[in-house]
């Protein structure tokens, strides 16, 4: 198959290579099509081994009392390894296991890796299941010794000697070296060829078994971003799970880096993919109303998202994702600012508030502090919170081209609200003359946040401000 590789299998006591460890280690060295070192070892994982590992692999807590520890075997590994590429029934388990416990021992280790699993995906795309119990039934293969290091080990051996005299010694080689050509660190089960992705900028979505996106991300480089979430998983869980339920990839090309900001931050509100922790439809979005009267009690009242009027952002401050938070960051504003948290609404009672009581606050709540002063040094600590108007008479344009694909997209906005992207001067033409649909938008904090970073300096970020003349 390959001119020189080392065949390996791990039991552990757990799926997890950040946590869990390794208890037994089984390796077969290959080199021009024959066996030419037999390597195996128990070994001690420095705890506990769970019962549901034990009854599945029949390692014991009392078989491995004795093992050696990793670190004790670690070089026995490396010199098995030394000019050998990396091979395993899914070998970014046992990759992510080892890269793990060789750090532990402050070893870094470095080797090519090819996935059985993969490779029988290549050779044998009429079947859908590659695992290895799927692979010895349908090629009549038996062991006593199934979930022990090295009957996995012999079972994945005496499937390579099988495929090859099926198809041919040819094609079992080429086969392994289109997988060594940087595939090899991909889920074994995933069905979209890594090179299909583009390398530009995008939006990529993952997919498991079932409808929906597990997760959406973005970036303006796509396969190499989509290939880190994959190298990534061997040392965090989440990239882990993430890994193990994909199934396929998608992705849509944009113009740059802000339409696929955008596009992500609409199809994670709109699929609500369940690896996406932000960005999620913020229905509890809410800001800080200031009234106008200093001798207003409470001074501030929470505005719900879904009441955000651009009108009123003259008066509003914060954009909080809930009511928690809000109250929060205002409590910390007023303690460290000296306010009165019986005039902003956050304590009941009247007269001498608590906090003026203990030096904290100026005393607006007992006539020491003019609500005039007190007013203006809140509107003063609040000023950087301020949500600000919108500054055009009409809705404007961004225009984002990447010249290399030759691609040109118009990000339309009014009042802070993403109208569409059109993609040619028909489309935008169209979209202008209806005016868009500003009234069925509801205000979205992460929009709101790009434009005001985008619109701050569009041209150092390669975008095109459009504005149009409002009517008369």
């Amino acid at each position: 198959m390959l001119p020189c590789y080392l065949l390996l299998d791990l039991e552990t006591t757990g799926g997890n290579p950040v946590h869990d460890r390794i208890t037994e280690i089984a390796a077969v060295r290959m080199e021009g099509g024959q066996e030419v070192a037999r390597w195996s070892t128990l070994v001690h994982p420095g705890g506990r081994i769970p019962p549901f590992i034990q009854s599945l692999t029949g390692i014991s807590d009392d078989m491995v009392a004795d093992a050696p520890s990793f670190e004790a075997v670690a070089r026995r590994l490396l010199a098995l390894l030394e000019g050998a590429v990396l091979v395993a029934h899914n070998v970014r388990f046992d990759h992510g296991f080892l890269l793990n416990e060789f750090a532990r021992a402050d070893i870094a280790l470095k080797t090519r890796t090819l996935c059985t699993v993969r490779l029988s995906r290549l050779l044998y795309p009429q079947h859908r299941s590659h695992g290895l119990d799927a692979i010895m039934q349908r090629h009549g293969l038996q062991t006593q010794a199934r979930h022990r290091a090295m009957g996995d080990v012999d079972m994945v051996l005496a499937w390579l000697r099988l495929a090859e005299a099926e198809l041919g010694t040819d094609t079992l080689r080429q086969q392994a070296q289109i997988l060594l050509q940087g595939s090899a660190a991909l889920p074994p089960q995933l069905d979209t060829p890594i090179t299909d992705i583009p390398e530009g900028p995008g939006v990529y979505l993952f997919y498991g078994e079932g409808p929906l996106p597990l997760y959406v991300g973005k970036s303006v480089t796509m396969r190499s971003r989509v290939m880190s979430h994959f190298q990534a998983a061997t040392r965090q869980p989440r990239e882990m799970r993430m890994a193990q339920e994909i199934r396929r990839v998608e992705w849509r090309e944009t113009a740059g880096e802000l339409g696929a900001l955008l596009l992500e931050a609409r199809l994670v509100k709109e699929l609500k993919p369940i690896h996406n922790r932000q960005l999620r439809r913020e229905r509890a979005l809410c800001a800080w109303r200031l009234e106008d009267n200093p001798n207003a009690r409470p001074l501030l009242t929470l505005v719900s998202g879904a009441d955000f009027e651009p009108q009123q952002f003259e008066r509003l401050y914060g954009a909080y994702r809930s009511r928690r938070q809000a109250q929060d960051d205002l409590r910390a504003l007023a303690d460290a600012q000296g306010l009165c948290l019986q005039a902003l609404g956050l304590e009941s009672g009247q007269g001498r508030c608590f906090a003026n009581q203990i030096g904290r606050c100026k005393g607006v709540c007992c006539g020491q502090e003019k609500p005039e002063r007190h007013r203006l040094r809140l509107t003063l600590a609040l000023a950087a919170q301020k949500l600000r108007a919108w500054p055009y008479g009409g809705p404007i344009g961004l225009r984002e081209a990447d010249p290399v694909r030759g691609r040109t997209d118009v990000h339309l906005f009014d009042q802070w609200c993403h109208l569409a992207t059109l993609h040619d001067d028909e489309g935008l033409a169209e979209a202008l003359s209806s005016g868009g649909s500003r009234a069925s938008l509801a205000f979205d904090l992460d929009t709101y946040r790009l434009l005001v970073k985008y619109l701050a300096a569009p041209a150092r970020a390669g975008l095109q401000l459009l504005t149009w003349p409002t009517a008369a």
